[in-house]
């Protein structure tokens, strides 16, 4: 192997050169104490950046076998290490050295989510950092000096600063794994209970904006405290006994007078499926890993699903037992929606009434008599929801505001005053016994099994123009996908970019489970399956790339389905 005195004789030789020389370059050198391997030399100083890895053996490193001892803590450990070494990034890196993205050194920058990442990642005995440079040039000739300013000074600085136990706060690191562990034993206690959601005394709820997940300041923000008919403790293996809230199964409404905290309960229900890092103020607010949040999305492709539970009896017999369409309404995108989630595992749904179709939640008494069933063809929620949960033991947890209808037919009833919960079940047994709704029941027979949908691999086509692969994710929100651009926008539990770019991805590496007889749910779970193992993230790019984020089968199967050219085997 090279060593880093091969690496700077061949930056002295094509200083100055074409941009392209920079080829020359790529390989593995030794450092002495890790391995710098250059994978990919961006053509130009305009181009996407240079893709290269730090490796360093385990013994090296120097962390002891207590941090990846499961995998809960080995992932908090590669997710710490990621932050370490984009802070030492920031702090010993400089960019602005000459044309393009000249001189920056950078890997992806972790949220407030501690999740699985390709950033760092263990195998074969050693530690590898998987980051981008901007390797410099003036104009479109290489500046090979500032290069080994960054690859001979720069980056060993940020190396040794980073991925050395020796160089580290460990007490930090052991907090993370500590955290991240209790609470995927936390979520994991959550079926024993008869629970589908805990929140901890003392948790700090809101955050600084929408597209902001940090706390607000000190001083800003109520401390969570359960109600205490509510109240659960759970004894976990670091943290040792703490109390909460307990949201059970069954269907649990969060009610409230607006700004009160309604909606902020329930988002961080919904990204309870992630565990968070410490100081975040949602440490131990965990959710079922099957949760999903359902809302009305108009506009959408809906590909041969069965909403015939919701929607059914449609004028000049349209079929809605295997229904399609280009532009979903409210009420039906948000009839597919549930059904899909239903398809891929869900086992909890979370419903905000502001992002809801009303017409799809309930029809009142007035409405009723105005319109009488047979002239409607939707079956609102709110009268199969109990079924979905005593057939197939689906729970929901909805936010109200306006619509009562449905205090009749709950089994908890949590009210956010001034952000803080109150359990006010009795008292909604009291106000439906003085006032009943007077509606009717719209439903006939059980929910029923839905309609299996077998995916054909010729409606995933990633190819535009001459390139056979053309992917891209667009930020959070979209996927250039071939020809079409998959909208992301309404999937509310994806939080970071590098998820969607790695779903991006994943929907080519899913064509190959696709022949026509194989299920959704069992495609996807297919991809997921290779995906838990340690080379995973590899599977899906073909070589080494940092920039991916783990992600459920709920975010894949929900990008799936909104690819225009999605097909299902009639």
């Amino acid at each position: 192997m090279k060593g880093s005195s091969d690496l700077e004789a061949i930056l002295k030789r094509i200083d100055g050169r074409g941009y392209p020389a920079y080829k020359d370059i790529r390989g593995r050198y030794d450092y002495g104490d890790f391995v710098l391997s250059i994978d990919h030399v961006q053509g130009d100083p305009f181009a996407s950046p240079s893709r290269l890895r730090v490796i360093v053996r385990e013994g090296d490193a120097g962390f002891g076998t207590e941090c990846r001892s499961g995998s809960s803590r080995e992932i908090a450990f590669r997710d710490f290490l990621a932050r370490m070494f984009a802070d030492a990034c920031r702090k010993h890196s400089r960019g602005g050295r000459g044309s393009g993205k000249s001189g920056l050194i950078s890997i992806a920058v972790p949220g407030q989510e501690i999740m699985s990442r390709s950033s760092v990642v263990i195998s074969g005995g050693a530690i590898e950092a998987r980051f981008t440079v901007g390797l410099p040039a003036f104009g479109r000739r290489i500046a090979g000096r500032n290069a080994m300013e960054m690859l001979l000074g720069e980056l060993p600085r940020i190396a040794r600063s980073s991925l050395f136990s020796s160089a580290l706060e460990m007490d930090l690191l052991y907090r993370y794994i500590r955290i991240a562990e209790d609470a995927d034993v936390a979520r994991e206690m959550l079926p024993g209970l008869g629970l589908v959601a805990f929140v901890a005394d003392g948790s700090l709820l809101p955050r600084k904006s929408g597209i902001d997940q940090r706390p607000l300041g000190p001083g800003m923000t109520i401390p969570f405290r359960s109600p205490d008919s509510m109240r659960v403790t759970l004894n976990l293996p670091n943290q040792g006994e703490i109390t909460g809230l307990g949201v059970p199964e069954g269907i649990t409404l969060i009610t409230g007078g607006g700004y009160h905290g309604k909606s902020t309960l329930l988002n961080a229900l919904e990204l309870g499926v992630y565990n968070h890092i410490p100081a975040d103020g949602r440490e131990f607010v965990v959710t079922t890993g099957s949760a999903v949040k359902i809302r009305a999305e108009d506009g959408r492709r809906v590909e041969k699903v069965d909403i015939s539970p919701f929607i059914s009896n449609l004028p000049f017999d349209a079929d809605t037992s295997s229904f399609s369409t280009d532009d979903a309404s409210g009420s039906t995108s948000q009839a597919a929606n549930c059904i899909e989630a239903i398809e891929t595992g869900a086992g909890l749904l979370l419903i905000d009434e502001d992002t809801s179709a009303t017409n799809f939640m309930v029809r009142d008494r007035r409405m009723q008599q105005l319109v009488e069933k047979p002239n409607e063809p939707i079956t609102p929620f709110i009268d199969r929801v109990r079924q979905l949960y005593e057939e197939l033991g689906i729970s929901t947890v909805m936010v109200v505001g306006g619509c009562g209808d449905y205090l009749e037919v709950c089994d908890k009833v949590i009210c956010m005053i001034d952000y803080s919960p109150h359990d006010y079940t009795r008292r909604a047994a009291e106000v439906t016994g003085q006032y009943p709704s007077g509606r009717m029941e719209e439903i006939k027979g059980s929910f029923g099994a839905t309609r299996a949908r077998h995916p054909l691999s010729s409606g995933i086509d990633p190819a535009k123009g001459r390139r056979e692969v053309k992917v891209s994710a667009k930020g959070l929100q979209s996927i250039q996908f071939g020809k079409y651009t998959i909208d992301l926008s309404c999937i509310e539990q994806l939080i970071d970019p590098c998820q969607t770019r790695a779903i991006g991805d994943a929907l080519v590496y899913v064509r190959q489970f696709m022949d026509g007889r194989t299920p959704v749910n069992e495609v996807v779970m297919k991809v997921m399956s290779d995906m838990n193992d340690s080379s995973g993230f590899d599977l899906i790019s073909g070589s080494p790339r940092g920039d991916y984020a783990g992600f459920r089968p709920f975010e894949l199967a929900a990008a799936m389905n909104r690819l225009r050219s999605f097909k299902i085997k009639n």
